[in-house]
C-alpha cells in the first residue's frame, strides 16, 4: 500500500534532478542566449551572423556580457541608448524592434573599421548578436540604408 506514494515520490524526485541539471552553463554571468560557437578564434570581433540572428565565437578566457538595447517605438531612426560598456570577452546584445519599419543592430571595429557581426534587418520581437571582443571601442549601428546617418548609432567600449 505504501509502494505507489514512495514510487511516485521518487520518480517526481528524479524529475526534478534531471529539470534541474539540465544542461546549464559553467560559471558565466548574466545568462542570455546559447548558441553554438562558430569559430573557436580568439581575435577581436570574431564570430558570423547566423539566419536566426545570432553570431557566435568561442570566448578566449574573459568574461561574459549581455547587454540589451532597443529601436524607438515610434519609428524614430533612434536606439533607446547611445552608449553599451561591457567586459572584454564574449559580449551578447539582444536588440527589441517593436518599431512600425525593420532595423538591425551592426558592431563595427572602431568608427570606419571592418564589421565585426549583425543581426538581419527584422520588425517585431528581438534577435541577438554575441561576439568575442578585445578591450577597445566600437561602433553599433542601423545598417538599414539612411539609418545611421538618421541617428541609429552609438558606442560599445569594451574594458
Amino acid at each position: 500500500m505504501f509502494k505507489q506514494p514512495a514510487l511516485l515520490l521518487s520518480a517526481a524526485a528524479l524529475a526534478l534532478g534531471v529539470a534541474a541539471c539540465g544542461g546549464g552553463s559553467s560559471s558565466s554571468a548574466g545568462g542570455g542566449t546559447k548558441s553554438a560557437p562558430a569559430s573557436s578564434s580568439a581575435a577581436a570581433g570574431t564570430g558570423t551572423s547566423a539566419a536566426s540572428g545570432t553570431s557566435s565565437a568561442a570566448a578566449a578566457g574573459g568574461g561574459s556580457s549581455t547587454l540589451s538595447i532597443a529601436a524607438n517605438s515610434s519609428g524614430s531612426l533612434a536606439y533607446d541608448k547611445k552608449t553599451l560598456s561591457a567586459k572584454a570577452g564574449k559580449v551578447t546584445i539582444t536588440m527589441t524592434n517593436m518599431a512600425p519599419i525593420g532595423h538591425n543592430i551592426t558592431i563595427q571595429q572602431g568608427t570606419n573599421g571592418a564589421v565585426l557581426g549583425s543581426t538581419p534587418t527584422f520588425q517585431g520581437g528581438s534577435k541577438s548578436v554575441s561576439l568575442t571582443l578585445k578591450a577597445g571601442k566600437y561602433t553599433f549601428y542601423c545598417s538599414v540604408p539612411g539609418h545611421r546617418a538618421g541617428g541609429m548609432v552609438g558606442t560599445l567600449t569594451v574594458s
